[in-house]
């Protein structure tokens, strides 16, 4: 009976899929819009992601995991530029995230005055502690920590030489204690409610750098979320013999702190959970996925090889081994086991201004959906 249903699923997936790429983009659109703000820690970025997603979960007919609210908050501090953010190098006024970034640590500084050559790349007025770098690619990050001085990271085509005169404007503010919270629903098992199927992805990125300029986070992790989310719409739709968990983790991108959260205080019990999926920048896959723990779960990397060799869904799947790269990595950390897959090949955007919905191509989108849904049917079938 197992057998007809995969194929009845199989046979009907097609219309139902192409809806859910369309409700994709929409969603990934809305995740990376200038109203969510990079899904940070200015404007409340993050606070309208989370309402998002919580809205999301409701309306699909997920349950809390706990209580009656699907967020679980917790706090942490970090370093954040929520207005003025003026540079000018040789006369030239440059363009936040396009021509510099400031340095996430750095203390807001209005100054003047002349960079001395420390190395080839490094130049500094060490009396009023204002440093610059001269950078091929420019990359951000948000920070927990607030240093005494600050730094700009200058992309070498802004400027022609080196940095000599400068003149900044900066403003920042460091909050000890930013509220956020993980987005936690789950759909109830109908035979096995106390074995559990997880899905997860970070919702939280970069935020903005000043009052003009914000990093969208559509590959990083606006794809991961939309995916997330069209699996919580599928399995509430579609509950399986397993309960399937949701969670969508704040402060990745400070440092793995919602998933750390999660584990030391976890809204269900550790042990009950199966298998674990983190999903983190899937919006590409035109050379395939790589899954981080495949060599720690050979097994479940086999089955994930077996249904995409008789599906043909991707062009590769990649072996990786232990990796604390994403929010998967605290569960591996507590014995649960857990992959971290992310797409590779596509649009080389990561951590910058470029990371735009409008670019993003979901290359595998479709098959990464069914390759989740015929791998999680497995689990269960074992």
């Amino acid at each position: 009976m197992k057998k007809y249903l995969l194929i009845l699923f199989l046979f009907v997936a097609g219309p139902v899929l192409s809806q859910n790429i369309h409700n994709t983009r929409k969603m990934v659109k809305e995740l990376t819009s200038k109203a969510m703000w990079g899904r940070g820690y200015t404007n409340n970025g993050m606070d309208k992601a989370a309402d998002f997603i919580s809205s999301a979960f409701k309306s699909y007919g997920l349950s809390p995991m706990s209580g009656a609210d699907f967020k679980q908050p917790f706090s942490y501090p970090v370093n954040t530029f929520p207005g003025k953010m003026r540079v000018t190098i040789n006369g030239k006024k440059l363009s936040p995230g396009k021509d510099f970034i400031v340095m996430p640590q750095s203390i807001g500084k209005i100054a003047k005055g002349k960079f001395e050559q420390k190395d080839s790349i490094t130049f500094a007025d060490t009396s009023q502690r204002v440093v610059a770098v001269l950078k091929d690619k420019l990359t951000w990050s948000p920070a927990i920590l607030q240093d005494d001085f600050t730094g700009i990271q200058i992309n070498k085509k802004a400027i022609k030489g080196y940095p000599i005169n400068f003149e900044i404007n900066i403003e920042n503010s460091f909050i000890p204690e930013f509220n956020a919270a993980n987005i936690c629903g789950i759909v109830k098992g109908t035979e096995k409610p106390d074995s559990v199927l997880v899905i997860t992805a970070h919702y939280d990125h970069l935020g903005g750098m000043g009052s003009k300029t914000y990093f969208p986070g559509a590959n990083d992790n606006a794809s991961g979320i939309s995916l997330l989310l069209s699996l919580a719409k599928y399995y509430a739709a579609n509950p399986q013999p397993y309960t399937i968990a949701f969670i969508c983790f704040a402060g990745e991108e400070a440092g793995l702190l919602g998933s750390k959260y999660f584990t030391e205080h976890p809204l269900l019990p550790l042990e009950k959970i199966r298998f674990l999926i983190n999903v983190d920048m899937v919006g590409t896959g035109q050379t395939g996925i790589t899954v981080v723990n495949a060599t720690i779960h050979p097994k479940e990397f086999s089955i994930l090889n077996q249904l995409n060799d008789n599906k043909k869904y991707l062009v590769k799947i990649n072996s990786r081994g232990k990796a604390a790269n994403s929010d998967h990595y605290f569960f591996t950390e507590k014995n649960v086991p857990a992959f971290f897959i992310y797409t590779t090949g596509g649009i080389d955007a990561y951590h910058d201004i470029y990371d735009r919905a409008k670019t993003l191509p979901l290359t595998e989108y479709q098959d990464l959906f069914k390759l989740f849904v015929d791998f999680n049917a497995a689990l269960m079938n074992k």
